[in-house]
């Protein structure tokens, strides 16, 4: 596997500033590789949100998770304050790669980048379907060009 850089901020269109909590450290006084997927997913859904794209109990519409990863660089803990850098990598017919910078405090280079591939499904059978125009628009935003 190669390992990637970290990347600057500059690489990323939208930021969600989460703070970190005590209990988000770990023994070895760090913010725990678990708590990062937690800050990928509340920056993906914030935006949707933010974009009023994201209906959690009326869209026939659901996006389900099918892969995620991460690379850590460098230690975050709290007190620190996470930037979360959201950008679309791939936007397919019924997929999307979202990627994931995430930033401690004020640096420029990433401390960890991770990705989630959500496919839209039908909310009862689960089978992929199209995405809809008003949910590939909003992504057609953060795409890097």
């Amino acid at each position: 596997m190669t390992r990637r850089k970290p990347e600057t901020r500059d690489r990323y269109r939208h930021f969600l500033t989460i703070t970190t909590r005590w209990m988000d450290n770990d023994v070895y006084r760090h913010v725990n590789n678990v708590v990062f997927y937690s800050f990928f997913d509340t920056a993906v859904n914030e935006y949707m949100m933010r974009e009023g794209v994201l209906d959690l109990e009326d869209c026939p519409v659901i996006c389900l998770v099918v892969e995620t990863g991460c690379q850590y660089f460098s230690p975050i803990s709290f007190p620190d304050a996470v930037h979360c850098g959201l950008r679309v990598a791939h936007l397919g017919n019924s997929s999307v790669r979202f990627e994931i910078g995430i930033f401690r405090n004020h640096d420029n280079t990433a401390a960890a980048q991770g990705h989630f591939v959500h496919v839209t499904c039908d909310r009862e059978t689960h089978r992929p379907v199209s995405m809809p125009a008003a949910v590939r628009a909003a992504l057609e935003r953060l795409v890097l060009s």
